[in-house]
Parts: C-alpha cells; sequence; structure tokens
C-alpha cells in the first residue's frame, strides 16, 4: 500500500499559495469534464473526483460534468438475460437496448453521482440530453440500431442551471424530432457541448496517463500537442485504435472554440485538480496553432 504523504502546516500553505493564480485563472469559467473509465467504477476514486468538481465549483468555476456508464449498462443486460454485441467497438442498441441504456444512464448512474456531489457539500442537478432538446441525433449507422451523431446541440437549459450555482450532471442520451432516443458517446457529447458553451478547457478522464509516444512505456508522454500535429501523428501509429476517435472529439471541441483539452489519467487520484490548479499539470494537453 501506497504511504500517505502528511505535509507540515507550512506545506499545504504553500500548496495553497502556488494554486493562487490557477484559482484565478479558472474562477467564473467553464470548465467541462468527461467522466468514465476506471475512476468511475472504482468507488474511493469516485469519492475523489466528485470531492475535486465541488472544490472547483466552491471556488468559483463552472463545472459542467459529463458521464458515460457502459459498465453499468452491460451489467444490466446481463441481468435481463441480453447479450451486449459491438462493431467496431460500439454498442449495437436496439429498442429494447436502448430503453435499458435510457434507464441506466439518465436514471442510475446520473442520480448517484448527483447524490455524491452533495453528499460532498456541493449542489448539483441531473440532466440527460434529452431535456430541454439539449442533444439532437441522428442514426450514425443502421448496424449499430439507436446508437446517435450528434446533428445540434442547445445548451440554454445548461447555462440555466449553471447561472443558479449548480453543477450540471449530463447523461449522454439523445433525441431526434420524431422522439427517437440515441446512445451516443460521451466523448462526443462532452466535445459539443465544451464547444456550443465556450469552455475554458476541456478535461476528458480516462485509463491512460495521456497520448504516449509508445503505449506500453508511461514514461514517454507528450505533454502538449498542437492540433495540426494530429494527421502525422495519426500517419506514425502514436494516435491509433480507440484513441483515434477520442483525439478526434479533442480537436472537434479545440476548433469549435475550446481554448484547451486535457486527456488525464482518471486512475491517479485527484488529477483533475493536479492539472488545473498546478505548475507540474498531468495527461496531454491539445490546443490549436502550429507546432514550432
Amino acid at each position: 500500500m501506497k504511504e500517505k504523504i502528511v505535509l507540515t502546516m507550512e506545506q499545504k500553505a504553500e500548496v495553497l499559495t502556488q494554486a493562487l493564480p490557477y484559482i484565478q485563472k479558472y474562477t467564473d469559467t467553464i470548465v467541462v469534464v468527461k467522466y468514465g473509465g476506471n475512476a468511475m467504477i472504482n468507488e474511493e476514486l469516485k469519492e475523489a473526483v466528485m470531492g475535486d468538481i465541488v472544490l472547483l465549483s466552491l471556488i468559483g468555476v463552472k463545472v459542467v460534468l459529463v458521464h458515460g456508464g457502459g459498465p453499468e449498462i452491460t451489467e444490466m443486460l446481463t441481468k435481463v438475460g441480453k447479450e451486449s454485441e459491438f462493431v467496431d467497438g460500439l454498442r449495437v442498441t436496439d429498442k429494447e437496448t436502448v430503453e435499458i441504456v435510457q434507464m441506466v444512464l439518465a436514471g442510475k448512474v446520473n442520480k448517484n453521482l448527483v447524490n455524491l456531489l452533495q453528499r460532498k457539500g456541493g449542489k448539483a442537478v441531473g440532466l440527460c440530453g434529452i431535456d430541454g432538446h439539449m442533444v439532437q441525433a441522428k442514426v450514425a449507422d443502421e448496424r449499430l440500431g439507436y446508437v446517435g451523431d450528434v446533428t445540434e446541440v442547445n445548451v440554454d437549459v445548461v447555462l440555466d442551471v449553471l447561472k443558479t450555482g449548480y453543477i450540471p450532471v449530463i447523461s449522454t442520451v439523445g433525441c431526434d424530432a420524431d422522439g427517437n432516443v440515441y446512445n451516443i458517446n460521451a466523448d462526443t457529447v462532452a466535445a459539443r457541448l465544451a464547444g456550443e458553451l465556450k469552455a475554458e478547457c476541456l478535461i476528458s478522464m480516462t485509463d491512460t496517463p495521456g497520448l504516449l509516444k509508445d503505449k506500453d512505456d508511461p514514461s514517454t508522454l507528450i505533454s502538449k500537442v498542437y492540433v495540426s500535429d494530429a494527421p502525422k501523428l495519426i500517419k506514425d501509429g502514436v494516435i491509433s485504435g480507440g484513441m483515434i476517435p477520442k483525439i478526434n472529439c479533442c480537436i472537434e471541441a479545440i476548433r469549435r472554440g475550446v481554448h484547451k483539452v486535457f486527456i488525464i489519467d482518471g486512475r491517479v487520484p485527484h488529477s483533475i485538480l493536479i492539472e488545473t490548479l498546478t505548475d507540474e499539470g498531468i495527461g496531454t494537453m491539445f490546443v490549436s496553432g502550429n507546432h514550432i
């Protein structure tokens, strides 16, 4: 077990002093956090993440939490005797499955996160993409059924919640004009919401340290990536497999006006605070412009 580091009062004061410029920088700005992966399954990590979000909210950061819930969906499908089927890494979602997705994401997972944030001293409101026609969608691929591509995003309800001092907690189901419900990738929704909200940054919590030159060597972490570098990184195989759609969402957010996008390791306790409130940072930061 990792030994707990105990700081003196002077060291604690120094940590707070070092955080002050970052607190001033982020106060009254919007930060979108995409939450998923191991940090969402491990209860100790979940407690830490929710505590971090409440802390940011209390110092004046307008946090928008966007979450997935793949493992919980799979667990519920198993309970009802329905086998999960995937095509190119995406869940095939028929009519029965999308009803379960809606129930699990907008119900159980969403409300559990709202409850936990409130237990940590925060003020939170649970929403889904259907509320206020926030996330409108269409069929992404006929083979996948009710898996959606985002067609339009309306952030009015999110802004209303933020204005009243609450943390919006958003599950990623959307709908179309005919009332059909769609399961939508959480990275995609987070990127589009961050862009429409003109967020200061988007933080994507994953199960990797960030973008690595060598996927098997954490010491090869690339700390900063310019959007213009991405095509070469894909060509060279640095960005590959499941990281390609995730990186594409980061680029989409930057192109829609988000100042910075971070991919951080959600398995590291307090990784959100390390990224936003310290000199060192953690993970990979994506920015616009060219690498000089």
